[in-house]
């Protein structure tokens, strides 16, 4: 897909003005402050956007990773909220300077990398484009169906990430011996029963961020009232989605 394209589709998401134009430096992107222009998405994440929906549109064609069928439409539902969610829950990610993974100075390797968990990952959103975003972090991938596992390991090799792990058993055994600074949960089915075993894997102090519809924020803070919960943030371009952020008592 057109990388001029998609960096037109994603602006809303990003706070940045229709008129911006696409970035010629390769640091990643960070939200505007106030009084700031905001930075844009570098050629080589747009380019690792677009490898990435050719991967999906083949895979598509056999199992179903998403009943969304346009390059465009992807973009902005799956792409859009994901990047929407990693520019909040990592605004300073630019400060990591990458071309791609294996050009990250060896100093910045040493740092601490923080720890993600993606439950249900699906097709891999909104993991893999936080991943993008913010290179530094540790991911893991949570899907216990064992094509989309597959197409995820795929596409991980294809963008040439590293420190991105996809767990493919079930949540409840990493539950059991891993705790991840951040979790994300985005539209899963049987949202109540998912919700307590996303918590478990939140470390003291962690935050589990939640990509839902409005009416779901009030089972969210019934469910888990153990959490210290922001208020909610409209996704762009939805009537009815929010990031939810909370983090853990410590």
């Amino acid at each position: 897909m057109n990388q001029a394209r998609i960096a037109e589709l994603l602006q809303p998401f990003l706070g940045i003005s229709t008129n911006a134009a696409i970035s010629s430096e390769p640091c990643h992107s960070e939200p505007a402050k106030a009084g700031e222009k905001p930075r844009l998405l570098s050629p080589f994440q747009l380019q690792c956007i677009s490898t990435y929906i050719d991967i999906l549109m083949r895979w598509n064609a056999r199992i179903n990773l998403t009943s969304i069928r346009d390059p465009e439409e992807i973009v902005i539902r799956h792409f859009g909220e994901s990047l929407f969610a990693a520019s909040h829950l990592f605004p300073t990610a630019s400060s990591v300077p990458a071309l791609s993974e294996a050009s990250v100075p060896s100093v910045v390797k040493d740092f601490a990398r923080p720890r993600v968990a993606d439950l249900g990952s699906g097709a891999g959103w909104p993991g893999l484009p936080i991943k993008l975003w913010a290179p530094h972090i540790a991911l893991t991938l949570i899907e216990s169906n064992q094509k989309k596992a597959t197409f995820l390991r795929e596409v991980t090799r294809a963008l040439i990430l590293t420190d991105v792990n996809v767990h493919s058993d079930r949540a409840e055994t990493l539950a059991i011996q891993s705790a991840f600074e951040l979790v994300t949960l985005r539209a899963v089915e049987r949202f109540a029963n998912v919700l307590p075993i996303a918590a478990r894997l939140v470390a003291p102090a962690g935050r589990l961020a939640l990509l839902i519809g409005a009416s779901q924020l009030h089972k969210a803070q019934t469910i888990l009232p153990d959490f210290s919960w922001q208020d909610p943030l409209a996704v762009p371009n939805s009537q009815s989605r929010i990031l939810f952020v909370g983090r853990r008592y410590a």
